[in-house]
C-alpha cells in the first residue's frame, strides 16, 4: 500500500506538470491572437491595397472613356476640315487654272520683250556701224 506521502509527491508532480502544461496553453494563446491581429492587420492592408487599385481602375476606366470620346470628337473635326478642304479647292480650282494661264501668258510677253529688246540691239549695232560711216561721210572725216 503505499502512503499518503506517495500520493502528495504524485499529486505535486501531477499539479506542477499542470502547471506547466497551463503556462504553454496560455503561451499558445499569446501567440495565436498575436498572429491573429497580425493577420486581421495583413488582411486589412491586402483590402486597403484592393480598394485603391479598384479605384485607380475606375478612374482609368473613366479616363479612357474620356479620351475615347475626345479622340471620337476630333475624328468628326479632322473629317468636317477635310470635306471642307475639298470645298474649297474646288472652288478655288478655276481660279488656280485662270491664274496659271495668266501666268503662262506673262512667260510668252516677257520672252516675247526679251526677244525683241535683243532684236532692237541688233539692228541698233548693225545700223550705228552704218550711222558712224554716214557721220564720218557727212562731218568728212577720213
Amino acid at each position: 500500500m503505499t502512503s499518503n506521502d506517495d500520493i502528495l509527491r504524485a499529486l505535486g508532480r501531477v499539479e506542477g506538470r499542470l502547471t506547466g502544461i497551463e503556462e504553454n496553453v496560455a503561451l499558445l494563446r499569446q501567440e495565436m491572437s498575436d498572429e491573429k491581429a497580425n493577420a486581421h492587420d495583413g488582411r486589412a492592408v491586402i483590402h486597403k491595397r484592393l480598394d485603391e487599385q479598384a479605384r485607380q481602375i475606375a478612374h482609368l476606366n473613366a479616363r479612357a472613356a474620356i479620351s475615347g470620346g475626345a479622340d471620337a470628337q476630333l475624328r468628326d473635326e479632322v473629317l468636317t476640315l477635310k470635306e471642307t478642304v475639298e470645298k474649297n479647292q474646288e472652288t478655288v480650282a478655276p481660279a488656280l487654272e485662270e491664274w496659271k494661264r495668266m501666268k503662262t501668258i506673262g512667260y510668252g510677253i516677257s520672252g516675247l520683250i526679251a526677244f525683241a529688246g535683243l532684236t532692237t540691239g541688233g539692228v541698233i549695232a548693225y545700223a550705228s556701224d552704218g550711222a558712224v560711216g554716214a557721220l564720218r561721210h557727212w562731218l568728212k572725216i577720213n
